[in-house]
């Protein structure tokens, strides 16, 4: 275990990227402890030889597809419309806008590449500060990998073998308290300091128009969970009839799909899964050595450490995964950590569901702060913001979602409510 740790810090040290870097840790580790090199090529296909996996590219594909066809301008309008009459109504329509757009990205990045664009550069014409402005879009942006569907929530399954659905369920009223804390800090923020009214202005003849965008945008997560729970199909399978569904939207009921903006989708979506499952691949070989070199130890030595102190072991495990997240990003941690700590989780009689929550909503802390913070420098770079002044405005925002993450696991109920209503448990 020391040598993986030693390749990887020097590795990181001169630059190379952290999914390589754990990837050829992991094979010096292999090396060092006399292993047959190829056990790293097999882990590396075996760990991508999933069904589960399978649906990431589909859903990846979807989102790519109902943000190109046109729904993103729309989505934000209607976000504008129902809130923006109140004070700081840009900023609340902000929030709206990412709990609507969770249903069609299912990633972090995405919500904040998209909306960013407009809020971010939007807002400071009404008389937002550009920090607060990129603030309330990279806190709000955490609540994509959380409201269905969520391609981070795949790759949990995919290692924890959880029910991909009865994930997707759990995340719900997680998600909506996301917002509602992003919510609070604006409304606190208002109270010391006076927020603009909006700007933005919607004919009345356009609402039943954004209005029947906003329902139909709201049905796809809702087709998804809905036909799967029904036995109609596979979470999998309901991944390539989503993008069937969402070209149609696209092309047939938004028409702002063509065949080039079709083609452009794909080509994004090939990158982004390449990429996703490089990640993975990589990650797995580092997470075999890991586990064969003390790492499983480890870990049932933390759980004994922690026997009858579930909420003490799940507090540690937030706080671990927050300190991890400055140098790892949510994918990795899921592949590196999560099927170490489960185990003890489980050995404790923690619900699957509550920690999958706890583990989900801690790494997806890590997209904003520095210095791997992803989402953090996608905001600085769209409002050219300097990082130090980004993370200050950020920082309430972390700490009202922190909050989150603390009474998930006071509360395991958050995480069990809707899977418990749905299966009649």
């Amino acid at each position: 275990m020391t040598a993986v740790a030693v390749a990887f810090v020097i590795l990181m040290v001169i630059g190379t990227p952290i999914a390589f870097a754990l990837g050829l840790a992991g094979v010096i580790g292999i090396h060092t402890i006399g292993f047959d090199l190829t056990n790293a090529a097999r882990r590396m296909f075996t760990s991508i030889d999933s069904f589960v996996l399978l649906a990431a590219p589909f859903y990846i594909l979807a989102g790519e597809i109902m943000n190109r066809g046109g729904i993103t301008d729309r989505l934000i309008r209607l976000s504008s419309w129902l809130v923006g009459r109140i004070r700081g109504g840009t900023a609340y329509a902000n929030v709206l806008a990412s709990i609507l757009f969770s249903g069609i990205s299912g990633t972090a990045i995405a919500d904040t590449a998209a909306l960013g664009k407009i809020f971010i550069r939007g807002m400071p014409n009404e008389g937002y500060s550009k920090e607060f402005a990129a603030a309330v879009t990279v806190a709000s942006s955490m609540i994509g990998p959380i409201i269905p569907p969520s391609v981070i929530m795949i790759i949990y399954a995919a290692v924890s073998r959880v029910s991909v659905i009865q994930l997707f369920l759990a995340g719900i009223l997680p998600g909506i308290l996301l917002a509602l804390a992003c919510a609070l800090v604006i409304f606190l923020t208002g109270r010391f300091s006076e927020l603009p009214k909006s700007a933005v202005h919607v004919p009345a003849r356009e609402m039943p128009r954004l209005i029947g965008g906003g329902v139909v945008v709201i049905s796809l997560p809702l087709f998804v969970v809905l036909g799967t729970l029904s036995g109609a199909f596979t979470a999998t399978e309901a991944g390539g009839i989503a993008v069937v569904y969402a070209a149609v939207l696209g092309f047939l009921v938004f028409r702002g799909m063509s065949l080039h903006t079709f083609w452009r989708s794909v080509v994004s979506s090939a990158r982004m899964t390449s990429s996703l499952f490089i990640v993975i691949s990589c990650v797995a070989v580092a997470s075999y050595v890991l586990t064969i070199t003390g790492g499983a130890n480890f870990a049932q030595q933390l759980g004994v450490i922690f026997e009858g102190q579930p909420v003490l072991f799940m507090i540690v495990v937030a706080l671990m995964l927050l300190v991890v997240g400055a140098v790892l990003d949510p994918g990795i941690q899921v592949l590196l950590i999560a099927p170490l700590l489960l185990p003890s989780a489980r050995a404790m009689g923690i619900d699957d569901l509550q920690f999958s929550m706890v583990i989900l909503l801690a790494g997806n802390l890590s997209l904003i702060t520095p210095p791997v913070g992803i989402v953090l420098f996608v905001a600085c770079r769209i409002g050219d913001i300097r990082v130090g002044r980004m993370f200050r405005a950020v920082l309430p925002f972390f700490v009202a979602e922190a909050a989150i993450i603390l009474l998930i696991i006071l509360v395991p109920e958050i995480a069990t409510l809707v899977p418990d209503a749905v299966s009649g448990r």
